[in-house]
């Protein structure tokens, strides 16, 4: 897996997994264990259903991008900020 932050809007498959997840968060804090991930994402198709839902990983758990959400000048001076 490429060390580049993905844009929102992504969708994943993680290692070991066989559902495709839609990134909707970087560098998020999980307030139950404490940790912070590279991305929190939730069920594609289903979305968002609540936070008991959320999904949160590291790049390096991502196993296939199905899909590369969208880029533009704003989503690349955010991907600076995130280094």
């Amino acid at each position: 897996m490429e060390s580049e932050w993905l844009p929102i809007g992504s969708v994943v498959v993680l290692k070991g997994g066989n559902k495709p997840l839609m990134i909707y968060g970087r560098k998020q804090f999980n307030s139950r264990t404490g940790h912070e991930f590279d991305y929190v994402a939730c069920f594609y198709l289903e979305g968002n259903f609540s936070a008991d839902y959320n999904i949160f990983f590291n790049k390096e758990d991502i196993d296939k991008v199905l899909f590369k959400g969208y880029e533009n000048e704003l989503e690349f001076e955010m991907r600076k900020m995130l280094k």
